[in-house]
């Protein structure tokens, strides 16, 4: 076997090629950003996750007068969008926003990904929005506790709407089966708008629906909210009962809205990202326009980020196990 007369040479071409292909890992904070940033949105555009990714992506270029941009990539669970950003440079100008479910259930939801949601690198969590309890206008529930006692005491006579199998309403639909030990059919539908269409009409009982999608449903009178699943009230509707104060502390879910990175993206320049992006949600103009659909602002840092998914995590994935979900 003949072997090269220019193995160093060898080895410094091939470092000079491994540097062109990733110029910013000797990027710190202090120089960051030198060129556009991308941000790969989740959700369809005109939804919640959508509309603050535009509203940090607009405040962003301000701030640091470079382009930011948000593109759509929307199927597979999240997880589509999940990959474009896993398998980009870990160099901070890509970033993604979603719900939670790619980086905390879908490793068990999903028989197999193309990432690894541990690797994934928290950016912030910048707000929430609550799940509610909602039947349709017509519906004989006016109350949260008449709807759980009849739950309990009749299981197998109602039917719950979500979004799709292996969707927050489905695995929330799951949890309130287990707390009320009472099976319920569930009704999987493409989406939040249909599900919520037909409990509105009466061919399905209840759902537990984002409260920015069931509000204007509620509000022209074809829903009625019963109780919110999370330990406050909203701002947008601030005497709805919590789901703890009609007895069912442990059936808490909300759609929280994550930015992570790539795998390897350096701590100071995700935190430098994270405090702008904390300023900008906490402004009072856009806290206004959140909280009037149904958006509650949340900045957590980069470490109550990571513990919140990690939890999240955790919680979800048991119910998953438990109830033996697939998203098929």
């Amino acid at each position: 076997m003949i072997q090269s007369r220019h193995p160093s040479r060898r080895r410094v071409l091939a470092g000079l090629a491994a540097s062109a292909v990733t110029p910013a890992f000797a990027q710190t904070a202090a120089d960051y950003p030198k060129a556009p940033i991308r941000i790969i949105c989740s959700a369809a555009p005109g939804g919640g996750n959508d509309l603050i990714a535009r509203i940090v992506a607009e405040r962003l270029q301000a701030k640091w007068g470079q382009n930011v941009t948000v593109e759509n990539r929307v199927g597979a669970g999240n997880n589509l969008a999940t990959e474009v950003v896993y398998r980009s440079p870990p160099d901070g100008y890509t970033l993604l926003v979603s719900p939670p479910s790619s980086i905390t259930v879908n490793a068990a939801l999903f028989k197999e990904l193309r990432f690894d949601p541990k690797k994934i690198e928290p950016v912030a969590i910048t707000s929430y929005i609550p799940n509610v309890l909602v039947v349709g206008a017509g519906s004989p529930f006016k109350t949260a506790q008449e709807f759980i006692a009849f739950a309990r005491a009749n299981p197998g006579k109602l039917t719950y709407a979500s979004q799709g199998n292996g969707t927050t309403g489905h695995l929330t639909g799951a949890l309130f089966e287990e707390l009320t030990h009472s099976k319920q059919a569930h009704v999987p539908f493409g989406g939040a708008a249909p599900a919520l269409n037909d409990v509105a009409a009466g061919h399905v009982d209840f759902m537990f629906s984002d409260i920015g999608t069931a509000l204007p449903l509620a509000q022209g009178g074809l829903l009625r909210i019963l109780a919110t699943l999370t330990k406050e009230a909203p701002p947008v509707m601030p005497d709805l009962p919590t789901i703890a104060s009609v007895g069912m502390p442990e059936l808490l879910s909300d759609t929280f809205t994550t930015f992570t990175a790539p795998p390897g993206t350096p701590l100071d320049i995700r935190e430098k990202l994270n405090a702008a992006m904390r300023d900008i949600i906490m402004t009072e103009d856009v806290k206004e326009r959140l909280n009037k659909i149904g958006v509650v602002p949340w900045g957590l840092n980069v470490q109550e980020s990571a513990a919140h998914i990690a939890r999240e995590t955790e919680r979800w994935t048991a119910v998953v196990k438990r109830a033996n979900l697939r998203p098929e």
